[in-house]
Protein backbone atom coordinates (compact mmCIF):
# COMPACT_ATOMS: atom_id res chain seq x y z
CA UNK A 1 0.00 0.00 0.00
CA UNK A 2 3.14 2.28 0.23
CA UNK A 3 4.29 1.94 -3.14
CA UNK A 4 0.44 3.52 -3.83
CA UNK A 5 -0.24 5.89 -2.11
CA UNK A 6 3.46 7.04 -3.19
CA UNK A 7 2.14 6.95 -6.46
CA UNK A 8 -1.05 9.04 -5.75
CA UNK A 9 0.92 11.37 -4.51
CA UNK A 10 3.42 11.82 -7.11
CA UNK A 11 0.87 11.79 -9.75
CA UNK A 12 -1.11 14.78 -7.56
CA UNK A 13 1.93 16.57 -7.46
CA UNK A 14 2.85 16.34 -10.85
CA UNK A 15 -1.13 17.56 -11.87
CA UNK A 16 -0.99 19.94 -9.02
CA UNK A 17 2.18 21.83 -10.41
CA UNK A 18 1.95 21.13 -14.26
CA UNK A 19 -1.85 22.16 -15.02
CA UNK A 20 -1.33 24.40 -11.94
CA UNK A 21 1.15 26.06 -13.91
CA UNK A 22 -0.95 26.65 -16.41
CA UNK A 23 -3.41 27.79 -15.08
CA UNK A 24 -2.52 30.32 -12.43
CA UNK A 25 0.98 31.18 -13.99
CA UNK A 26 0.58 30.43 -18.26
CA UNK A 27 0.54 33.71 -19.68
CA UNK A 28 3.54 34.74 -17.02
CA UNK A 29 5.51 32.18 -17.98
CA UNK A 30 4.90 30.73 -21.36
CA UNK A 31 5.47 27.32 -22.77
CA UNK A 32 9.28 27.52 -21.69
CA UNK A 33 7.90 27.79 -17.90
CA UNK A 34 5.20 25.53 -18.24
CA UNK A 35 8.01 23.03 -20.08
CA UNK A 36 10.28 23.52 -16.98
CA UNK A 37 7.02 23.12 -14.54
CA UNK A 38 5.99 19.34 -15.66
CA UNK A 39 9.74 18.50 -15.75
CA UNK A 40 10.43 19.74 -12.29
CA UNK A 41 7.48 18.36 -10.66
CA UNK A 42 8.83 15.01 -11.80
CA UNK A 43 12.27 15.54 -11.51
CA UNK A 44 11.37 16.37 -7.88
CA UNK A 45 9.11 13.27 -7.18
CA UNK A 46 11.33 10.97 -8.74
CA UNK A 47 14.15 11.44 -5.83
CA UNK A 48 11.15 12.31 -3.69
CA UNK A 49 8.98 8.42 -4.13
CA UNK A 50 11.58 7.23 -6.65
CA UNK A 51 12.97 5.19 -3.39
CA UNK A 52 9.17 3.84 -2.69
CA UNK A 53 7.51 3.19 -5.56
CA UNK A 54 9.85 3.77 -8.53
CA UNK A 55 8.12 7.57 -8.87
CA UNK A 56 5.87 6.17 -12.17
CA UNK A 57 3.56 8.91 -11.96
CA UNK A 58 1.99 7.56 -14.93
CA UNK A 59 0.05 4.59 -16.25
CA UNK A 60 1.98 4.35 -19.81
CA UNK A 61 5.36 3.92 -17.82
CA UNK A 62 3.49 1.43 -15.23
CA UNK A 63 2.14 0.09 -18.58
CA UNK A 64 5.88 -0.02 -19.85
CA UNK A 65 7.51 -1.56 -16.89
CA UNK A 66 4.90 -4.50 -16.73
CA UNK A 67 5.84 -5.16 -20.23
CA UNK A 68 9.27 -5.33 -19.75
CA UNK A 69 8.83 -8.16 -17.40
CA UNK A 70 9.67 -5.96 -14.26
CA UNK A 71 6.26 -5.30 -12.23
CA UNK A 72 3.76 -7.96 -11.25
CA UNK A 73 -0.30 -7.53 -13.02
CA UNK A 74 -1.40 -7.12 -8.99
CA UNK A 75 0.96 -3.59 -8.65
CA UNK A 76 0.14 -2.52 -12.30
CA UNK A 77 -3.20 -2.47 -11.44
CA UNK A 78 -2.55 -0.75 -7.95
CA UNK A 79 -0.37 1.69 -9.83
CA UNK A 80 -2.79 3.39 -12.36
CA UNK A 81 -5.64 3.25 -9.94
CA UNK A 82 -4.14 5.29 -7.30
CA UNK A 83 -2.26 7.15 -10.27
CA UNK A 84 -5.92 8.29 -11.79
CA UNK A 85 -7.23 9.04 -8.66
CA UNK A 86 -4.12 11.21 -7.72
CA UNK A 87 -4.72 13.22 -11.24
CA UNK A 88 -8.11 13.41 -10.40
CA UNK A 89 -7.62 15.14 -6.42
CA UNK A 90 -5.46 17.66 -8.06
CA UNK A 91 -7.30 18.47 -10.65
CA UNK A 92 -10.40 19.29 -7.92
CA UNK A 93 -8.48 21.27 -5.89
CA UNK A 94 -6.96 23.21 -8.68
CA UNK A 95 -10.80 24.06 -9.71
CA UNK A 96 -11.58 25.03 -5.86
CA UNK A 97 -8.36 27.48 -6.01
CA UNK A 98 -8.84 29.03 -9.48
CA UNK A 99 -12.62 29.72 -8.22
CA UNK A 100 -11.24 32.13 -5.49
CA UNK A 101 -9.93 34.50 -8.28
CA UNK A 102 -11.67 37.79 -7.54
CA UNK A 103 -12.10 38.09 -11.47
CA UNK A 104 -14.04 35.53 -11.85
CA UNK A 105 -13.27 31.73 -13.54
CA UNK A 106 -14.91 30.07 -16.20
CA UNK A 107 -13.87 26.52 -16.61
CA UNK A 108 -14.92 26.07 -20.51
CA UNK A 109 -13.20 29.69 -21.59
CA UNK A 110 -10.40 29.15 -18.97
CA UNK A 111 -10.10 25.92 -19.27
CA UNK A 112 -8.10 23.35 -16.63
CA UNK A 113 -4.44 22.64 -18.56
CA UNK A 114 -6.44 20.19 -20.21
CA UNK A 115 -5.04 18.06 -23.35
CA UNK A 116 -6.67 18.70 -26.47
CA UNK A 117 -6.27 19.17 -30.54
CA UNK A 118 -8.16 21.00 -33.06
CA UNK A 119 -10.07 24.02 -33.55
CA UNK A 120 -10.10 25.95 -30.45
CA UNK A 121 -7.21 24.63 -29.04
CA UNK A 122 -3.69 25.65 -28.98
CA UNK A 123 -2.63 25.95 -32.81
CA UNK A 124 -5.27 23.72 -33.69
CA UNK A 125 -3.19 20.68 -35.53
CA UNK A 126 -5.70 17.69 -36.50
CA UNK A 127 -6.57 14.69 -35.10
CA UNK A 128 -3.53 13.04 -36.92
CA UNK A 129 -0.72 15.33 -35.87
CA UNK A 130 -1.97 14.48 -32.08
CA UNK A 131 -1.72 11.34 -32.66
CA UNK A 132 1.30 10.58 -34.22
CA UNK A 133 2.90 13.15 -31.50
CA UNK A 134 1.44 11.23 -28.34
CA UNK A 135 2.65 7.88 -29.91
CA UNK A 136 6.14 8.84 -30.32
CA UNK A 137 6.40 11.39 -27.09
CA UNK A 138 5.58 8.22 -24.79
CA UNK A 139 8.10 6.40 -26.63
CA UNK A 140 10.47 8.48 -26.27
CA UNK A 141 9.83 9.04 -22.52
CA UNK A 142 8.94 5.50 -21.60
CA UNK A 143 12.08 4.46 -23.23
CA UNK A 144 14.49 6.93 -21.59
CA UNK A 145 12.81 5.70 -18.08
CA UNK A 146 13.56 2.07 -18.71
CA UNK A 147 16.93 2.79 -20.41
CA UNK A 148 18.15 4.95 -17.42
CA UNK A 149 16.52 3.53 -14.15
CA UNK A 150 17.90 -0.15 -15.20
CA UNK A 151 21.58 1.39 -15.54
CA UNK A 152 21.01 2.41 -12.07
CA UNK A 153 22.03 5.78 -12.75
CA UNK A 154 21.97 8.34 -9.65
CA UNK A 155 21.10 11.13 -12.27
CA UNK A 156 18.38 9.42 -13.93
CA UNK A 157 15.51 11.86 -12.60
CA UNK A 158 17.31 14.59 -13.64
CA UNK A 159 17.53 12.94 -17.50
CA UNK A 160 14.14 11.98 -17.15
CA UNK A 161 12.93 15.22 -16.10
CA UNK A 162 14.64 17.04 -18.66
CA UNK A 163 13.33 14.32 -21.24
CA UNK A 164 9.79 15.63 -19.81
CA UNK A 165 11.10 19.52 -20.48
CA UNK A 166 12.12 19.06 -24.22
CA UNK A 167 8.61 16.80 -25.14
CA UNK A 168 6.66 19.73 -23.76
CA UNK A 169 8.20 22.34 -25.56
CA UNK A 170 8.07 20.81 -28.38
CA UNK A 171 4.52 19.32 -27.90
CA UNK A 172 2.71 22.03 -26.09
CA UNK A 173 1.29 23.83 -29.54
CA UNK A 174 0.47 20.40 -30.52
CA UNK A 175 -1.60 18.64 -27.82
CA UNK A 176 -0.41 20.35 -24.47
CA UNK A 177 1.52 17.09 -24.16
CA UNK A 178 -0.24 14.38 -22.31
CA UNK A 179 2.41 10.93 -22.47
CA UNK A 180 0.60 10.22 -19.66
CA UNK A 181 -3.14 9.08 -19.33
CA UNK A 182 -3.78 10.52 -15.66
CA UNK A 183 -2.72 13.68 -16.39
CA UNK A 184 -5.04 13.94 -18.86
CA UNK A 185 -7.99 12.29 -17.10
CA UNK A 186 -8.49 14.48 -14.06
CA UNK A 187 -8.76 17.67 -16.00
CA UNK A 188 -10.75 16.67 -18.45
CA UNK A 189 -13.49 14.71 -16.31
CA UNK A 190 -13.68 18.38 -14.26
CA UNK A 191 -13.78 20.67 -17.88
CA UNK A 192 -15.91 18.05 -19.50
CA UNK A 193 -17.21 18.98 -23.66
CA UNK A 194 -14.54 18.86 -26.22
CA UNK A 195 -12.12 17.99 -23.50
CA UNK A 196 -13.49 14.67 -22.54
CA UNK A 197 -14.88 13.85 -25.96
CA UNK A 198 -10.87 14.09 -26.78
CA UNK A 199 -9.94 12.11 -23.55
CA UNK A 200 -10.02 8.92 -25.55
CA UNK A 201 -6.92 9.69 -27.72
CA UNK A 202 -4.62 10.86 -24.69
CA UNK A 203 -5.87 7.37 -22.73
CA UNK A 204 -5.31 5.31 -25.59
CA UNK A 205 -2.13 6.21 -26.98
CA UNK A 206 0.15 6.94 -24.33
CA UNK A 207 -0.97 3.41 -22.95
CA UNK A 208 -0.32 1.89 -26.36
CA UNK A 209 3.06 3.63 -26.64
CA UNK A 210 4.38 2.75 -23.18
CA UNK A 211 3.22 -1.16 -23.75
CA UNK A 212 5.05 -1.02 -27.23
CA UNK A 213 8.35 0.66 -25.48
CA UNK A 214 8.16 -2.02 -22.83
CA UNK A 215 8.35 -5.30 -24.89
CA UNK A 216 10.59 -3.53 -27.29
CA UNK A 217 13.06 -3.34 -24.05
CA UNK A 218 11.95 -7.12 -23.30
CA UNK A 219 12.52 -8.81 -26.64
CA UNK A 220 15.30 -6.55 -28.50
CA UNK A 221 18.34 -7.99 -28.17
CA UNK A 222 19.81 -4.76 -28.37
CA UNK A 223 17.84 -3.34 -24.90
CA UNK A 224 18.77 -6.42 -22.61
CA UNK A 225 20.05 -3.51 -20.06
CA UNK A 226 16.01 -3.10 -19.86
CA UNK A 227 15.31 -6.83 -18.51
CA UNK A 228 17.13 -6.08 -14.97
Amino acid sequence: MKKYIAELFGTFVLVFIGCGTVVFSGPAVGNIGIAFAFGLAVMAMAYAIGPVSGAHVNPAVTLGVYSAGRMSGKDTLGYIIFQFIGATLAAAVLIIMVTGRASGFDILIDGLGQNGWGAGYADEYNVWSALLFEFIATFIFVKVILHTTAADLKIAGVVIGLTLVVLHILGLPITGVSVNPARSFGPAVFVGGIALKQLWLFLVVPAVAGIVAGLGCRFCPCCKSCKK
